[in-house]
């Protein structure tokens, strides 16, 4: 019996041990994501963007923040990609632009433990129907020397001066601009786009959250229960902050979406098991009803794969910049 008693209390310190190092790494996880390096796709589509339709040049932003300038080909050749999403709209009423030519700038903010160049795919596309496109990495992501990710609380200048030490550089109107963002990139543009000095004329926000807090807990609650999961996500909301300072808490984009002024299409995936949908909609719901926004449902898609369903999530990005980004006052 006593034997008994001892494995029990060994099991019982054994699993609170374990949900302890659980709670710390979620918690770090959270603060400062594994980096991931350069993938072959990367370095495939670095070796040769003429083939992708594109050209790519490196520059970097004040405070350190390295970012990707992506500009279509002068010459209006384009990628596989480009010419995919250009061939669905010919059943489309909007009118693109001739391929090479550049009508605005869309800045492109990546999502927690990305990297700037994960949208080089992206840019290829929205290059393809006439936008230049701004890819910066984020604090504690890819090459940005910063040690700590705070969703939005201290990165929402960065969208605005990579438009603007872009256009510096490289000699171009910075009017036109739009500001797309996905998951943690959502939470840095809805935070860019409510600042009242903010440039831009149009947003898109993919399967990104109104509170964080809440979109963590429902995420482990599903998985291990309600009791567990509540108090797994308290331990490593208080790790958080401790390594940031900044409370779990007070992480939430509804309240900066309630300041938004400019059209905004929000989309989710139906089966989105990172955060979940109905977080992302009352993300939506906080924005403004005086503004001209769209919900978009991305039928059976997750989190990572948002983007790469048979939806075409593509044009329907596309057409709301095309719509809503233009030099025209």
């Amino acid at each position: 019996m006593r034997l008994l008693y001892r494995l029990m209390l060994w099991t019982a310190a054994l699993c609170l041990l374990l949900i302890t190092a659980l709670c710390l790494w979620a918690g770090d996880q959270l603060a400062s994501p594994s980096r991931r390096p350069l993938q072959d796709y990367h370095r495939e589509f670095l070796a040769d963007p003429a083939a992708h339709g594109v050209s790519v040049e490196s520059l970097t932003l004040s405070y350190a923040t390295p970012c990707l300038m992506v500009r279509p080909r002068a010459d209006g050749q384009l990628g596989t990609r480009g010419l995919k999403l250009r061939d669905q709209f010919k059943t489309e009423t909007i009118a693109l632009p001739t391929a090479g030519q550049v009508i605005g700038t869309l800045v492109l903010v990546h999502g927690r433990k990305g990297r700037k160049e994960d949208y080089l795919p992206i840019a290829e596309r929205l290059c393809a129907v006439g936008f230049r496109c701004i890819l910066p990495d984020m604090p504690a992501h890819g090459e940005h020397p910063e040690a700590y990710a705070t969703f939005g609380i201290r990165e929402a200048d960065i969208p605005a001066r990579a438009l603007q030490e872009s256009a510096e550089k490289f000699k171009f109107n910075p009017v036109a601009a739009g500001l797309m963002g996905m998951s943690m990139g959502g939470a840095v543009s809805m935070h860019a786009a409510a600042r009242p000095d903010q440039p831009w004329q149009a947003l898109v926000i993919l399967s990104s959250f109104d509170r964080l807090e809440t979109a963590i807990q429902k995420n482990v609650s599903d998985r291990v229960g309600c009791i567990l999961g509540n108090a797994w996500a308290g331990m490593a909301g208080w790790i958080y902050q401790w390594k940031t300072g900044i409370a779990i808490q007070e992480i939430r984009s509804d309240l900066p979406a309630a300041k938004i002024t400019i059209p905004t299409l929000v989309a989710h995936g139906t089966s989105d098991r990172v955060i979940p949908q109905e977080s992302g909609k009352r993300l939506y719901m906080a924005l403004p009803e005086t503004i001209e926004k769209q919900w978009i449902d991305v039928p059976e898609a997750d989190h990572d794969n948002v983007l790469i369903t048979d939806f075409p999530i593509y044009a329907t990005v596309a057409k709301w910049m095309l719509r809503h980004v233009t030099s025209t006052p």
